[in-house]
């Protein structure tokens, strides 16, 4: 019968949490293998992933599912790079999809309830704090597609719908998206809230400005217009220069394709998660 050390009881009771006795025992039962043993202690009910909840889950992957009438991307994260490119990992995040495509769960909470099972299992048998962070599903009507694109691994996961079949185009443009990172489809899409937000600073930039003290208000609002029009328009999708043609817009690619843009959606892994 193999003697655990230390450092094996060590590591099973940071990975775990349960008692040094339980993990010696776990390692005596399991001969001193430290995955059986994390088994051993889960099938026991000993375990408490619980303990984890604090941490931080900014690693992980987003995954995108492409299925008849609808398509699905969400965001599921665990605390390190190693244990998100490992095949566990990517069995859980493989749950995840599936359990928004069948159970159809109404709000981020009900995908927590739903796959709570998943995420303890898997918290045990990892040893990380992991989490669903976010997903969308975008149902397809008649004529619509979706496409997709994957970038380092599933660092950065893209959804493009077009109202038109054409996979060549639609993988493109959504290569073009995980390299520009687009927040909208065109000025009009940007949000009220946002616009306020930047028309604050352009309105602060231009009272700041000593060259402009002596202007009239009309020129430093139409300055102010333009300052907020120029900064949203890096951030429109359609008014961004193509990846694939720097000759054109990316609406005006579309409008040369007769295509028309339904929505997209890009998801960085992490990204907004403080530290």
């Amino acid at each position: 019968m193999a003697v655990p050390t230390i450092d094996q009881i060590k590591a099973l009771r940071e990975r775990t949490q349960a008692g040094i006795m339980d993990c010696k025992k776990a390692l005596i039962e399991t001969d001193c293998d430290i995955e059986k043993a994390c088994d051993y202690l889960r099938e026991k009910g000993i375990v408490k992933a619980a303990s984890k909840a604090n941490r931080i889950a900014a690693e992980g992957l987003v995954s995108v599912m492409v299925k008849e009438g609808k398509a699905i991307i969400a965001e599921v994260n665990c605390e390190t790079d190693f244990v998100s490119s490992g095949e566990k990992f990517h069995a859980l995040t493989d749950g995840v999809m599936n359990a928004i495509d069948t159970k159809n769960p109404a709000s981020i909470e009900d995908l927590r309830a739903a796959t709570s099972d998943l995420f303890a299992d898997a918290t045990v048998a990892m040893g990380e704090k992991m989490d669903v962070r976010r997903y969308e599903v975008k149902p397809l009507g008649a004529g619509e597609h979706a496409y997709s694109y994957i970038h380092m691994g599933g660092k950065i996961g893209v959804l493009v719908v077009l109202d038109k079949d054409d996979a060549e185009f639609g993988k493109q443009l959504a290569m073009h998206i995980a390299a520009n990172a687009p927040l909208y489809m065109d000025l009009e899409s940007v949000p009220a809230a946002d616009r306020e937000r930047e028309l604050a600073i352009a309105q602060n930039e231009v009272k700041e400005d000593p060259k402009l003290q002596g202007k009239p208000e009309s020129v430093k609002e139409m300055i102010v217009g333009k300052k907020v029009e120029k900064t949203l328009s890096q951030y429109c999708l359609t008014l961004q220069t193509y990846l694939l043609d720097e000759s054109k817009t990316v609406g005006e690619v579309l409008k040369g394709k007769g295509t028309k843009l339904v929505t997209f959606v890009r998801y960085k892994v992490g990204e907004g998660i403080a530290a």
